[in-house]
């Protein structure tokens, strides 16, 4: 009775993220002109809930999206420590660490090329074709026959999965309730987590009875998932707009009570680009932003190099290959967590504060991992790694999005992830070469010693005064998160 509770009391605030926000009830009796006001805000309310639907039906089919997303991101690690076992291709360690390079190398490029293809195609279409290329990719590492096809396949799934993951995030901040943007990026984040878990189920209940091959198969299901994404997910009105589909997108935007984005006053040209660029290094911001660009190096390095090797490095230090895979379902429940309690902590405290905090946490879990402890407590650390491991980079974003002036923010925040995404494709090889040279025990502790970096690089860049005028917006661009 107590779970089916607190379940409605969740489904009841889940509910309510998406019902704008209005004003509380006075209660007297009202004058014929308040009756008729009331009356056009009942309509007005009315729009507002048809808008909260629309708004439940994107973010609902976008978290799907990036269900799979994550399933798809972290199947393979919890295979590999089958694959390195059964010497599967004869897999080596070092191999192994390659091959998780592969897909995060992908998803590099994948999201470097999301926004020019959401230009010319939409996002909508982008997205349908991101679940189809990442599908299609695990089909093909489930019947590859050597390490390079398998390798093939990681790499386009990488692709498909960078790509899809900021174009999501930018479809539910079109279509958020007003003052909900936050909580629904939030929300849509914790589905990243959510595909951990689930892989480390299918690995779980598939890999030992049926082989590894079945769980790639699993990552081909999504497939089915395209043909409902392209018929029920709207477009992005952000694109209608730029596109001067302007009617269209009025039409949409009236429908259903959603704001309307403001056309731009013109495109922004390769040249302005670079301005921005450039002025990222003008003056004294040049050490700034090469502070930001450093934490987030070592925060993906950290994130992905974690990911791919923990449940290979837990079983090095002892625990079966079921405790290995329950401790995955663990930290992405920690990660759940954290995605929805770092920002409010960020609001009260500060996020360059509350970000090197959680990456000095974050170090001091990864290092306890190295030792071998009772379950219960190993279980406890690997939940809390989870919060403050999976947060912390994404504050840094914060951080950069609310000290950067507003004409150089998206620039700031596409490049900090953009330079962090190489800390992603060396983070699963350095686990690999570690093992490969038999110094396993000190996986966990590099990455510790990634942790403990970006908590000194976002320390330091947090001493530095913020710009000035950075303030207006600043909470909105935190797309490119992982």
């Amino acid at each position: 009775m107590r779970l089916l509770t607190k379940a409605l009391t969740l489904f009841g605030w889940l509910l309510s993220v998406f019902r704008t926000p209005g004003r509380p009830h006075e209660p007297h009796r009202p004058s014929p002109p308040e009756l008729q006001r009331k009356t056009k805000m009942s309509s007005s309310l009315s729009l507002s809930a048809r808008g909260g639907r629309l708004a439940f039906l994107v973010v609902g089919l976008c978290w799907l999206a990036v269900l799979f997303d994550g399933l798809d991101m972290f199947i393979y690690g919890s295979v590999l420590p089958h694959l390195l076992e059964t010497k599967t291709f004869g897999l080596t360690p070092d191999q192994a660490g390659d091959l998780g390079s592969y897909a995060t190398f992908g998803m590099l490029i994948g999201a470097l090329a999301a926004g020019t293809i959401a230009d010319r195609i939409g996002r909508k279409k982008l997205m349908v074709t991101c679940v189809i290329v990442f599908s299609l990719a695990s089909g093909l590492c489930a019947i590859a026959d050597s390490v390079a096809v398998f390798g093939l396949g990681r790499t386009l799934a990488g692709i498909g999965l960078g790509g899809l993951l900021p174009t999501a995030i930018s479809m539910v901040s079109d279509y958020a309730p007003r003052g909900r943007g936050a909580i629904i990026i939030g929300l849509l984040m914790t589905a990243h987590h959510a595909g951990g878990i689930l892989s480390a189920y299918v690995a779980k209940w598939l890999v030992e009875p049926v082989g590894w091959r079945a769980a790639f198969w699993v990552c081909v299901l999504p497939l089915l998932f395209a043909p409902v994404l392209a018929k029920f997910l709207p477009e992005s009105l952000s694109f209608l707009v730029a596109k001067g589909r302007t009617d269209e997108a009025r039409e949409l935007a009236a429908r259903y009570d959603v704001e309307l984005p403001a056309a731009k006053s013109g495109k922004q040209g390769a040249a302005d680009r670079w301005t921005n660029l450039v002025n990222l290094f003008r003056g004294g911001e040049w050490s700034q932003t090469l502070l930001y660009w450093l934490a987030s190096f070592g925060g993906l390095l950290l994130v992905y190099g974690v990911a791919t090797w923990l449940p290979t490095l837990m079983r090095a230090e002892g625990y079966e290959l079921g405790s290995a895979l329950s401790f995955v379902v663990v930290f992405n429940l920690g990660g759940i967590v954290g995605m929805l309690v770092a920002g409010r902590a960020a609001d009260r405290f500060g996020a360059p504060r509350i970000s090197a905090i959680w990456f000095a946490l974050t170090a001091a879990g990864v290092f306890l991992l190295s030792v071998h402890m009772p379950m219960s407590v190993t279980m406890i650390i690997v939940f809390f790694t989870g919060v403050f491991l999976n947060s912390a980079q994404t504050m840094i974003y914060a951080t950069v999005s609310i000290r950067s002036t507003p004409d150089s923010r998206a620039t700031a925040v596409g490049w900090t992830s953009g330079m962090g995404r190489f800390g992603a494709v060396f983070g699963p090889w350095l686990g690999g070469q570690l093992l490969a040279a038999g110094n396993g025990d000190w996986g966990f502790t590099a990455f510790a010693i990634a942790g403990l970096s970006s908590m000194v690089f976002i320390g330091v860049a947090a001493l530095r005064s913020p710009k000035q005028g950075a303030s207006s917006g600043s909470g909105q661009e935190l797309a490119g998160v992982h």
